[in-house]
């Protein structure tokens, strides 16, 4: 193979590189949009489902079919009770729609912790060095702890980085609102809409806010939708959000006023987060330059001086 042939193959790849690099963002904003009418419809029929079937007071939230939904639930809520409606909620708050999806979390909270304590066992019982009774339990009841927290963890990770991307999202959305809201459009109109555009930028948000409009439009009691809402979300500013609406219709204050107030609150929450996150970042750089900056700066400094102190002797 020449080297012509070889320029040539290498400029190829190159150019087909690039190509997918332009084409992958608006292939994922397509993906996204997709996958955001997907649950949105899948739940626009569950409750229309639901509302023909009489039992739209019982339906929950979720995207998957109304009797799957109710019969999962039930059988879950008779074996689990309050614990299992905790779990349940932070399922949705992690963006778990399915209704088995807490008895598969309080399983693997149950048998993790045997495997984990099953495996330390293994490794002590193959270790050649002499392990006292007292350090066995120790790390056996240790690996138990770990095994029953980890599901947990990933769990409030989840959740957490779901919360962190609402929060940054949902006051520029609360503009948008107040702007539909004072043209004029209904609440679910309203709602649908922000929706809508926000789908690119922020498909979790997008996600929780169609579900919401679809629960608004299906169901008769609009306090629900945005009690589920701030159950789903899980957030401070979801919650405020959903008491400030329903506090605006019950005694008949204006809405966009209530938006307004809550946008101005949450852009303020927001900016005190960054100015937490940024007055604690200098602590935390201390053990990385002392680690990693400063040696560099005294072999930079002192290497001269040390080569000509050799190159004297």
């Amino acid at each position: 193979m020449d080297n012509e042939m070889i320029i040539t193959l290498v400029s190829a790849l190159l150019a087909a590189v690039s190509f997918a690099a332009f084409a992958l963002p608006f292939l994922n904003k397509t993906e996204k949009k997709d996958r955001y009418r997907s649950v949105i419809e899948k739940r626009r029929k569950d409750l229309y489902q639901a509302v023909r079937d009489g039992s739209a007071d019982r339906v929950k939230t979720d995207n998957v079919s109304a009797a799957d939904n109710m019969a999962a639930l039930y059988k879950f809520q008779k074996l689990a009770g309050d614990m299992g409606e905790k779990v349940r909620d932070k399922m949705l708050q992690a963006g778990i729609r399915s209704p088995k999806a807490p008895m598969k979390f309080m399983i693997a909270q149950a048998v993790l912790p045997l495997v984990f304590a099953a495996f330390t066992m293994f490794i002590l019982s193959e270790t050649e060095k002499e392990i006292s009774n007292v350090m066995t339990l120790v790390y056996i009841f240790g690996a138990v702890f770990v095994g029953y927290k980890l599901p947990d963890v990933l769990i409030k990770n989840t959740i957490l980085k779901r919360q962190e991307e609402i929060s940054l999202t949902f006051p520029d959305s609360l503009d948008m609102m107040l702007i539909c809201v004072q043209g004029g459009i209904g609440l679910e109109q309203t709602v649908d809409r922000v929706a809508e555009e926000i789908a690119e930028h922020s498909p979790i948000l997008a996600e929780e806010l169609g579900l919401l409009s679809a629960e608004m439009a299906m169901l008769n009691d609009r306090r629900e939708a945005l009690q589920d809402f701030a159950r789903r979300v899980g957030s401070g500013g979801a919650k405020s959000f959903a008491t400030a609406l329903i506090q605006a219709e019950q005694y008949g204050t204006s809405i966009s006023q209530a938006m307004r107030v809550m946008s101005e609150e949450l852009r303020d929450m927001r900016m005190a987060t960054a100015e937490q996150k940024a007055a604690s970042l200098p602590p935390k750089l201390t053990v990385p330059m002392i680690l990693f900056f400063l040696p560099a700066l005294f072999v930079i400094i002192l290497g001269p001086a040390a080569i000509s102190f050799n190159d004297v002797k």
